[in-house]
């Protein structure tokens, strides 16, 4: 498989780092588990510990509270490898920590990493840690990226066993997602491995290192679509079986045995999905020597992505609810609170209280409230009396006198305003990729404003000219009379309301199968059809997203939706 070798570029790679790595101290283990835990780029912390200084060029003698630009302040080395270095350190402009490549001007990398970095910032593409500035100043090259400090690299999220059938569905197919799209636009990673792969505190898999990781270290490939494709296959591997697919061991997990080949995902280990198995296989043997057991092999990111377009869509797992504590009755022998019961057999007499003493004033007041509180009650009746007999004359044709024998059999008006119940309610996101936050999503029908559904961030309020919009699909459990629909936000929204048609059996899932029927923007949203609506299945669609003070990003997030006839 001369393909799959040039595609695991990545694997010889770590091979040689795993080999060396047994050779150090503990000490020096400890140390890369540390900055593990601290989001750094572990890949590089892991390859620092090995090769320190090992490049031609040695790196810039920099250290901690050096200022770049005058705005960039570092913090911690966390790779010295080959005549470049990473940082973490602070951007003293926009007070938000930055992680920083730094490598001499004539580096015989530098041109290209310049180059990688700044075609990665253009593609502006937020499921990619972002480039943020890549200059070169006074002898030096640096690129300036993201910090992600509420990320967990797959690498640590696999230590504990490997992921639940939905977590590694929704990683595969936002990656391939993001890689495809990459592609489209000329760009390549070819370092993607479980380092590189972070999962953010809002369920959103983000990629860091886009063509400049690779570019640090050298790395070409004559096929960068297949490398990539194998290497997502490799990923999605590692997911299923807590093992790297390959014969050594990498990236904290271990291989497989030697002299057996690749063997597939449910046959290394029990309760694999079939399904996620069988793509994973479709991506890994993407060169026919090793094809998959049914299906044809993926060679792109764009085939893979339509490999899991085609798979039945793999449903978040029940919330666990706890069950209330068993009723407990309470037992207590008849008798007198807080005394013991006689034992059986045994009477025991009741003393007789002796009678209330009441003073002649005592009397009179008592008489004295008794006869407010039967006057207060008198006037009461006669209020509403007079009431019911005001309303009661009155009708909707002056000059007419309504009457009622009993026998007025004309239809009555059907109320209006009354709640109805919303069964159900899921995400929806155009692209397909399932990047919003469903497990929150009941929180936008619990009946409480305190608790809210929110979106993914975007870079502006238009979702970053990446979607037109999300969304939340709610189920009203049948078809129903819809009069109105109110939305409450946290931050100026702009909303529209569509609807499925009435005669819709299932819930559609494509955006044209719902119509718009009313639109608005607030914090409070009435959304009133223009005409009588009938319908299951309602889309609350946002179209803009209002910026969030507290993350300095744009983000929409629903608090609240209440539906009435």
């Amino acid at each position: 498989m001369a393909e799959r070798s040039t595609a695991a570029v990545d694997v010889a790679d770590n091979s040689d780092e795993t080999s060396l790595t047994a050779q150090a101290d503990q000490s020096t283990a400890d140390g890369v588990a540390k900055n593990r835990e601290r989001n750094t780029d572990s890949d590089e912390v892991q390859e620092s510990t090995l090769t320190d200084g090992a490049g031609t060029t040695s790196p810039p003698e920099l250290h901690s509270g050096h200022k770049l630009a005058r705005r960039y302040r570092l913090e911690e080395c966390v790779t010295r490898l080959d005549g470049f270095s990473s940082w973490r350190a602070v951007d003293e402009k926009l007070r938000r920590a930055v992680g920083v490549h730094i490598l001499p001007a004539d580096h015989s990398r530098a041109r290209s990493v310049l180059a990688a970095a700044r075609s990665s910032a253009l593609l502006g593409d937020p499921r990619f840690v972002q480039v943020l500035d890549a200059v070169e100043e006074n002898d030096v090259v640096y690129v300036v990226h993201e910090w992600l400090p509420d990320a967990t690299e797959l690498t640590t999220l696999l230590a504990s066993g490997p992921l639940e059938p939905y977590d590694a569905y929704q990683m595969v197919s936002q990656v391939s997602s993001a890689m495809a799209a990459a592609h489209r636009e000329g760009l390549a990673h070819l370092r993607l491995n479980p380092n590189a792969v972070l999962r953010a505190s809002t369920g959103q898999w983000r990629i860091r290192g886009l063509a400049v990781n690779a570019a640090l270290r050298g790395v070409a490939s004559d096929t960068p679509q297949r490398t990539d494709t194998e290497a997502i296959g490799a990923l999605l591997y590692a997911a299923l079986t807590q093992r790297w697919p390959y014969e050594s061991d990498a990236y904290g997990l271990s291989g497989l045995p030697k002299d057996i080949g690749l063997i597939a995902p449910d046959q290394v280990r029990a309760g694999v999905h079939r399904g996620l198995s069988e793509l994973s296989m479709r991506a890994l043997a993407n060169d026919g020597a090793t094809a998959s057991r049914h299906e044809s092999p993926c060679t792109t990111p764009e085939e893979l992505v339509k490999a899991i377009g085609e798979m039945p869509r793999i449903r978040p797992p029940e919330p666990a609810f706890t069950a209330p504590p068993e009723y407990q009755r309470t037992t207590y022998q008849q008798g007198t609170y807080g005394r013991q019961s006689p034992r059986p057999g045994v009477t025991q007499p009741v003393p007789t209280p002796p009678p209330p003493l009441q003073s002649r004033t005592g009397k009179a007041l008592k008489w004295a409230v008794s006869a407010l509180l039967i006057a207060a009650l008198g006037l009461g009746s006669w209020q509403l009396a007079d009431a019911l007999m005001d309303q009661g004359g009155k009708n909707d044709d002056p000059g007419q006198t309504q009457t009622n024998d009993g026998n007025d059999k004309s239809p009555k008006k059907p109320a209006s305003g009354k709640p109805i119940a919303i069964s159900g309610a899921r995400d929806f996101d155009p692209l397909g990729d399932q990047t919003e936050k469903p497990s929150d999503i009941g929180k936008v029908y619990d009946n409480s404003t305190a608790t809210y559904w929110q979106t993914d961030f975007y870079l502006s309020t238009d979702f970053g000219r990446l979607k037109s919009g999300v969304g939340i699909i709610l189920d009203l459990g049948k078809t129903q009379n819809v009069g109105k629909v109110t939305v409450t936000f946290e931050g100026d929204t702009s909303v529209e309301l569509r609807s499925a048609s009435a005669k819709a059996g299932s819930e559609p899932t494509s955006l044209d199968a719902y119509s718009t029927v009313a639109e608005g923007s607030g914090t409070t949203v009435q959304l009133k059809p223009g005409k009588s609506l009938k319908s299951r299945y309602l889309l609350v669609w946002l179209t803009k997203l209002p910026l969030q003070p507290d993350e300095g990003k744009w983000r929409g997030r629903v608090a609240d939706i209440k539906v009435t006839s």
